[in-house]
Order: structure tokens, then sequence, then C-alpha cells
């Protein structure tokens, strides 16, 4: 885990699970969404841009890697995503953490591994190693993984953790990232069956893809969907454009893609490669990017939360941030670019401050890694994460345009 330095505090989207679209699933429906529901919980931890700057880190080190062993931190991010998983027959339940950036399943941080007639013991060790020292290790077992009626995997790999430091309040990881994040892992395996992809090869899903819908943390209800197969047509309220995953390394090895981004029709950072990323909470991009926006706004860094300070009659006169991805452009409005106001406090910040969620990569363009779209972005446009096609999607929604923060 990494240090707890600030008294920045530790958001979790909690995720409650219902099925919405659940008709018998085989290849012919394809698709099952599920509710999910937000709330805040409190825990010190590094400042929000820190986390997300040292998750960054991670994501640029193991991508270079030829042996990818190791996996980004993720209970430590500032909004964090979890739901409750079902293992073996009956079933039980666990506290799992949803991560876009990486893709082993495991259970036991907390609660303990409960045997059943689906269980079985494969004889291979597991071992994932996350930033800042956080790491889980112990045996691999299959066994039947279920999200709700209609919505359940059968000889799901699943790690047991027999040792496990850096996760507390949650009793493992549900990876939903590429598969090739699960290399060298378990032994004897080169890489294993993710649950999206077993979702697919065994008939459920008819595309190996996830759609998320987020409610900004800002609304009142804060409801939200989770499509696994495709996405939701009802949270949407525009096309979805897709973009091929990119093949720039090392963004290439997560949900890489290619964009770049102008303010107030400027440019700012010409088209380079960086990832979309649910477990990010901000949007980050690289320094010298980072430079011209900063200018651009007259925001001054606050040190308590890492993040560019504007005053109200900045905040004023700020203009529209976009995203040009594929042939689309994604805008944020001024609304879109600030943290929730109502919400300042709770990451260490001043209730009467005003906050920009764009922040600083820590390195300069030409990486290979020179953004990421977090949290802050994708709350604003619906994502779809597909496998199946090697590409990333995305659509405006009701909030895109959103002025509640």
């Amino acid at each position: 885990m990494f240090p707890s330095t600030s008294k920045a505090l530790l958001l979790f989207i909690l995720i409650s699970l219902t099925v919405v679209d659940a008709s018998p699933l085989g290849r012919g429906t394809g698709k099952a969404t599920l509710n999910f529901a937000t709330r805040i919980n409190g825990n010190s931890t590094l400042n929000i841009a820190e986390q997300d700057r040292a998750r960054a880190q991670t994501f640029k080190n193991a991508g270079h890697r030829s042996k990818r062993s190791t996996s980004v931190n993720v209970t430590n991010a500032v909004v964090t995503c979890t739901t409750q998983v079902g293992v073996g027959s009956p079933a039980t339940d666990y506290t799992l953490l949803i991560d876009t950036g990486s893709s082993n399943t495991w259970i036991g941080a907390s609660k303990a591994y409960i045997q059943t007639s689906t269980s079985r013991d494969t004889g291979n060790t597991v071992l994932v190693s996350y930033a800042s020292g956080s790491s889980m290790q112990g045996e691999e077992w299959t066994d039947t993984v279920t999200f709700a009626s209609g919505l359940v995997i059968g000889n799901q790999s699943i790690g047991v953790a027999s040792f496990a430091s850096g996760f507390s309040g949650v009793d493992g990881i549900l990876g939903v990232g590429p598969v090739d994040l699960t290399s060298y892992t378990v032994s004897n395996e080169g890489t294993v069956p993710t649950v999206l992809g077993n979702l697919f090869s065994q008939g459920t899903i008819s595309t190996e893809a996830l759609g998320v819908y987020y409610v900004p943390l800002s609304e009142s209800s804060s409801n939200g969907t989770l499509t696994f197969g495709g996405y939701d047509s009802s949270a949407i309220t525009s096309a979805v454009g897709y973009v091929p995953i990119t093949t720039t390394s090392p963004a290439s090895n997560y949900w890489g893609i290619d964009q770049s981004i102008s303010y107030a029709g400027t440019t700012i950072m010409s088209s380079t490669a960086g990832i979309v990323d649910t477990g990010s909470t901000l949007i980050l991009i690289a320094s010298d990017a980072f430079q011209k926006y900063q200018s651009a706004t007259g925001g001054v860094l606050d040190y308590n939360t890492g993040l560019l300070a504007i005053t109200n009659d900045q905040y004023a006169n700020l203009k529209t941030l976009s995203f040009y991805i594929a042939s689309t452009s994604y805008d944020l409005s001024p609304n879109a670019q600030i943290w929730p106001r109502s919400l300042n406090t709770a990451i260490g910040g001043s209730s009467s401050s005003i906050y920009l969620i764009v922040g600083d990569l820590g390195s300069l363009s030409g990486s290979g890694f020179d953004f990421i779209n977090g949290y802050a972005f994708l709350e604003r446009y619906y994502s779809i994460f597909d496998t199946t096609n090697g590409q990333v999607g995305f659509a405006s929604t009701a909030y895109t345009y959103a002025t509640t923060n």
C-alpha cells in the first residue's frame, strides 16, 4: 500500500448488483446489465494527484517489462469500485474491487475461502504483486462464480490467498483488464482466462465487452450500470464512437487509445497514446501539456490535494476542454473540469475552493503513455471495453453536460 501521509479521504464506490436485463443469456440475447450505487467512506491516504501518479508509474513500469507480474495498486484509489461476487455452490459472497488495470480475480484477503462441491484445487501457485509493496500469494482454484441470477461462470480460475498485504476492507480483486496482464502470475500457465473471457467462451455473453456507466458523485442519487457483453442503450444519448486499441507501447498493454487534446480550440497535446482507466480518479496528461493547461486556466497548485485551484473569476472564464478520439470530439464543459465542490473536504481541500480535475502525469509526452482518462472523464461519458473487437467505445450520457459540480 502507499503510505498514509495526508488528510485526503478514500472514496469508495460500492456496487450493489441486481439484474436489469437478464432474460436467459445465450448468444441470442448476449448481455446483462447490473445496477450499482455509490457511497463515500473515509480513510487517510496520499493526496489525490499523488495516488493517480503512483498508479500511472506502475502502469508504465510494468508495461515495459516482458513478464508483467506486477499489477497497479487499486486499494488506495480515491474512487474505487467494489462488487459482491458469489464463489462456490452454494455461493459465498465476497467483496471484490473491480479493476480494468489488472486481470487476475482472487479472494481471501479478508474473508476465508469456503470450499463447496464445485471447488477444484489445480495445484498451481498464484503470485500477484501490486504497487508500493501490496501483494497476494496463494493457490489457484477453479470454481463457480456468480454475479447474479443468469450471470454465472463455471470453472473460473480464481486465486485463493494464503497471504495478502495492503487490502483492508475488501476480500480481493475482480480483474477485468486484458488477459495478457495475467501472464506469469500463475505457475504452469502462460495466461489464465478472465471472468469476461469465460462469460464469452461459455456462451453467456455474445461479445467479450464491458460497458461502464457512472452517475457523478455529486448527484443526490448516484446509481449507474455495469453491463457484461456490450452496453446499456438506455444510458446513452448519442451513437457510440469506437477507437482501436493503440499499437504504441506501453499503453497498448492496457486499454490504450490514441487521442489529442485542445483547450479553447488550441491544441495542448498532439495525438499520442495513453489509457482509459476506471481505477484512476483524475484526468492525467503529460507534463508539457499540463503546463499549457495550467497557463491557460491560471490554476495554482494546491499542495494538500495536489490539484490546481482556481478563483471564482477564473472559473467564470473557463473554456471547453476537448478530447479528439478517432473522428469524434468529446468535450468537457467548465463544470465537468472541476472536482465536486460539495466533496472538497473529502479530499483534504477547502470547502470554499474550486479544484480542477486535470492533473500532471509527471513525465513529458512521447513516452508511449502520455495520459490517463480516469473517473473524472468516465463519469461524463459512457465507456465500453471491447476485447472481441480490440477497441474502446464512448458515448454521451444525460450527465455529459450536467452542472452539478
